[in-house]
């Protein structure tokens, strides 16, 4: 009688946790925005390596939590690299736009399809570099496959779904998702995802009768896309997969309503300040010049109009990074954090034994992805 040994049962599901805090988080970024500031934006690059590590070494699967081991000075020397390759095709359309002025309407319609495609190849590649910049119990993700196959992909797609009015996008979404989960690997597990079009639009198709309402009266907005970000986070990460390892995602459908209204009011709060702090300008402007009774002479006008836009500039620039720094709260860090407390993750021991393989992808992708403004997280 010959001995089989028995196969161990699974282990229970597991949770994803997040530890970050949220004060170190916002410091991180009111920090980050002031250097932007005085950088004039270069700092970037280094910002989004901090924002990134923070998210990861702070999520944690099985009492392991991630590493990002990506570099500000990487991200720039591939922004650099992107803008040598981007710069001569915006000057070429300019050219050729002086040239045949007649033809100028036409001649922006392959310039768009062509920054399209751009814009999606960038998609791909940054995605590669953060891949590989990942690592979990000392294994590397990475990925393979073509940045130019996947944004052909997507401009099929995209037509589809813009020939249908939008009810082709959950298939598009699904059949690029699949692409890039097949060409992504952990060791030597290849990804998956499980997820169909036809799952996510039974989530979410009366969202699509809602959208034109929506539109017309604002305040519906929030809600619907809120909404939609939600049920499109549950259905993605419900259907990847990772060898015998795959997640479950709980997600409520209201579960960002919160975070896209607070993201809302802050915006109107700071705009109100921006208007207080331009109207303090112009009084204190015409208080200093000093006002006739027939109002402003000629010069005095002339100064204090010039006061105003001295004063408009850094007052609005405040404003922008006041709004980033809003965004950078709720709808990356709260929304991460959201989104990983409703993450069950099953056949973790799939990965316990995983061979280390890929190599470290450019970060062109990501310099052309920031440079056509489609950069991600």
């Amino acid at each position: 009688m010959s001995f089989v040994p028995q196969q161990p049962p699974p282990l229970p599901p597991l949770s994803v946790t997040f530890s970050g805090a949220r004060s170190e988080f916002f410091r991180l970024v009111s920090r980050g925005a002031a250097i932007e500031l005085i950088t004039l934006g270069f700092y970037r690059f280094w910002l989004a390596t901090d924002i990134r590590r923070h998210l990861w070494v702070n999520t944690s699967v099985d009492g392991d939590s991630a590493e990002y081991t990506g570099r500000g000075k990487e991200l720039l020397i591939g922004f650099l690299f992107a803008m040598a390759i981007l710069v001569p095709i915006y000057l070429a359309y300019f050219l050729v736009t002086v040239e045949a002025e007649r033809y100028e309407g036409f001649a922006s319609i392959p310039l768009l399809i062509s920054f399209y495609a751009f814009g999606q190849f960038a998609i791909y590649r940054a995605r590669r570099y953060r891949l590989t910049r990942t690592v979990w119990r000392g294994v590397r993700f990475w990925m393979d496959g073509s940045g130019w196959a996947y944004a052909g992909r997507a401009m099929l797609w995209t037509l589809l779904a813009v020939l249908t009015l939008g009810l082709a996008w959950p298939w598009r979404a699904a059949a690029l998702e699949r692409y890039k989960m097949r060409h992504s690997h952990y060791g030597d597990l290849r990804g998956d995802f499980e997820g169909r079009g036809w799952e996510f639009f039974k989530q979410a198709w009366y969202l699509w009768l809602i959208a034109p309402f929506a539109i017309l009266l604002f305040p519906l907005l929030p809600f619907v896309y809120a909404q939609f970000k939600a049920v499109e986070w549950r259905w993605w990460l419900s259907g990847i997969r990772f060898g015998g390892v795959r997640l479950e995602s709980s997600l409520p459908v209201n579960a960002f309503h919160g975070l896209y209204w607070k993201v809302i009011g802050w915006f109107i709060l700071l705009s109100l300040v921006y208007v207080i702090y331009l109207g303090a300008v112009i009084a204190l402007g015409t208080s200093l010049l000093g006002l006739g009774k027939d109002g402003l002479p000629q010069a005095q006008a002339l100064a204090t109009q010039m006061l105003l836009v001295v004063a408009m500039v850094p007052g609005y620039i405040a404003l922008i990074l006041a709004v980033n720094v809003v965004m950078r709260l709720y709808l990356v860090r709260d929304m991460w954090a959201v989104a990983l407390d409703s993450v069950r993750v099953y056949g973790i021991e799939a990965m316990a034994n995983v061979a280390a393989r890929g190599d470290l992808a450019s970060a062109l992708g990501e310099g052309f992805a920031d440079g056509l403004d489609v950069a991600g997280f």
